[in-house]
């Protein structure tokens, strides 16, 4: 995929960087493995907002994604790259010998006529699953299990890899996109190469609109409120904050504050991403 930068014939064109999707083979998603999505506008079950600046967009189906890959040992031809609304990647379209289709997100290098397979004896090449404990050292993964039989939960967007950097017993340590070294079973699955779609992050909206065709409403900054509705509210012009670090408009630190909870899983965490030294 490239991006293409727009002749500024109007404002909301100036700075805008959009996609030229020549990667996209089918415009039209499988019916099939479409499902209706109610948009929550960011409120919870009690009608309460949980999230803000959520709320409008246009109307999106979802996809419905292989993320377990249990078709061990069936061959399936890639037959369209397809476009997807509710997330940054594409998606392969998979007709497996035994007649039936799938969703898988698709990798870097994959194309319509390629042949994917998963399982223990699948050939080490883009789009092929296997178990961690056959995957070669150094390989680039995607779509990586925490827990086996559970689907991919880790490196699932855009452009994203990771690499498989030691094996030691029942574990195996994998490098984060965000250089975190995190502790997985080698019995977890996990898909050959990187994500497709680099230049995702090149993409400027431009315009406010765009914005609102993706369900996000407006933001303002807090030291543009009152005192009343933000604690960086008030004073005369732009002044500092007048506190020792930000706050959450219900006071609570957002600047080195510590965020992760759950210390049931600190032992599998070899290296935090806060000790990588980014150049």
């Amino acid at each position: 995929m490239s991006v293409k930068v727009y002749k500024p014939t109007t404002p909301g064109q100036r700075g805008m960087i959009g996609q030229t999707f020549d990667e996209i083979t089918k415009t039209r998603p499988e019916k099939s493995l479409l499902v209706a999505r109610s948009k929550k506008a960011g409120r919870n079950a009690y009608g309460r907002v949980t999230m803000r600046h959520r709320g409008g967009g246009s109307r999106q189906m979802v996809r419905i994604v292989d993320f377990k890959r249990l078709k061990l040992g069936i061959p399936a031809k890639v037959a369209a790259i397809e476009y997807d609304p509710n997330r940054t990647a594409r998606l392969a379209l998979l007709n497996y010998a035994d007649g039936e289709k799938r969703y898988i997100i698709a990798p870097l290098g994959l194309r319509v006529g390629d042949v994917v397979m998963s399982g223990k004896d699948a050939e080490i090449k883009p789009g092929n699953c296997l178990p961690i404990s056959n995957i070669p050292m150094g390989t680039l993964v995607h779509n990586v299990e925490l827990e086996e039989g559970r689907g991919a939960q880790l490196v699932r967007s855009a452009g994203t890899s990771a690499q498989l950097v030691a094996k030691e017993g029942e574990y195996a340590q994998l490098r984060m996109p965000s250089g975190e070294v995190r502790l997985i079973r080698q019995s977890c699955f996990a898909v050959i190469g990187q994500v497709g779609n680099l230049e995702h992050g090149q993409v400027k909206l431009g315009k406010a609109g765009r914005k609102r065709n993706k369900g996000i409403r407006p933001t303002v900054r807090g030291s543009a409120m009152s005192p009343r509705d933000h604690p960086h509210g008030g004073g005369e012009g732009r002044s500092p904050i007048g506190l020792p670090g930000p706050k959450s408009p219900w006071g609570k630190p957002t600047l080195g504050y510590k965020t992760r909870t759950n210390k049931k899983t600190e032992k599998y965490i070899v290296r935090h991403r806060q000790n990588v030294k980014r150049k």
